[in-house]
């Protein structure tokens, strides 16, 4: 019999913040990366197609077919991400809804909250049970330099969107914060918009696999959580990880970049 091929799911990987974690990438395109940044330290290559536009990049059909074939595997979350914000498939509402038919594991979204502001996105989040949301700077200009965001795309209407998301989302909400040296310096401004947000938990990372910036040290990591205290605060340093076996290498490499 021949081997399975998976196109859309890949994984389980063993996440710092999510355990055994089975991806989802409901933006899959043969142009490469879909996305509204082209972020400094993207660990999967160069954007393929800068755009805002929400459509079907894959039947959800496709996605529940695929998982309804998964050999027995031990997840913790069926997390949503892969090669680009997954809050651009405008059918991602339809494609939770149909795991959660064949799926118990919780689900996660990882969003670069570029689209948070938007009523349709958030009703879609609003399915999930926890969402990472990107937060790496605390002004305009230091969001222009390190997430290289599309034209039009304001850290103000983010900040906005996500804050108006919290008020109404029972769900776990988290952001993101990745730290290298361009933004560094700032930590405690960020810390402060970050516990704006009301967040269940803040999550402090730095570049570990390989690309175009290099990673800070623990020390200096360390360092930086300092400003975020009295939040309920995890590092990429200190999260054990979980032995996994993908069922496919060759997938989680396009989707995650080199461990």
């Amino acid at each position: 019999m021949p081997k399975k091929i998976y196109r859309y799911v890949y994984g389980p990987v063993s996440s710092w913040r999510l355990g055994r974690s089975l991806g989802i990438d409901p933006v899959s395109s043969k142009r490469g990366r879909i996305c509204t940044f082209n972020c400094v330290y993207c660990q999967i290559g160069k954007v393929g197609s800068l755009t805002d536009k929400r459509k079907v990049f894959v039947p959800a059909a496709r996605i529940i077919e695929e998982l309804k074939a998964m050999p027995p595997l031990k997840i913790d979350y069926i997390t949503f991400s892969g090669a680009g914000d997954p809050a651009l498939a405008k059918n991602l509402g339809e494609i939770i809804n149909g795991v959660r038919k064949i799926r118990k594991e919780k689900i996660a979204i990882l969003t670069n909250s570029s689209m948070l502001s938007r009523k349709d996105v958030q009703e879609d989040l609003m399915l999930a049970d926890f969402v990472i949301a990107k937060l790496d700077a605390h002004t305009q200009r230091l969001f222009a330099q390190i997430n290289r965001p599309m034209k039009g795309i304001t850290l103000d209407a983010i900040v906005k969107g996500v804050k108006g998301f919290r008020s109404r989302y029972k769900g776990k909400l988290a952001p993101q914060i990745m730290f290298v040296d361009i933004n560094k310096g700032y930590a405690e401004e960020i810390a402060r918009l970050a516990g704006e947000i009301r967040p269940d938990q803040i999550q402090i990372n730095t570049p570990l696999r390989p690309c175009g910036v290099r990673p800070l040290p623990k020390k200096e990591l360390d360092r930086i959580k300092g400003f975020f205290k009295g939040n309920n605060c995890i590092s990429v340093f200190e999260a054990g990880k979980k032995k996994v076996k993908p069922i496919s290498a060759k997938d989680v490499l396009r989707r995650r970049g080199k461990a």
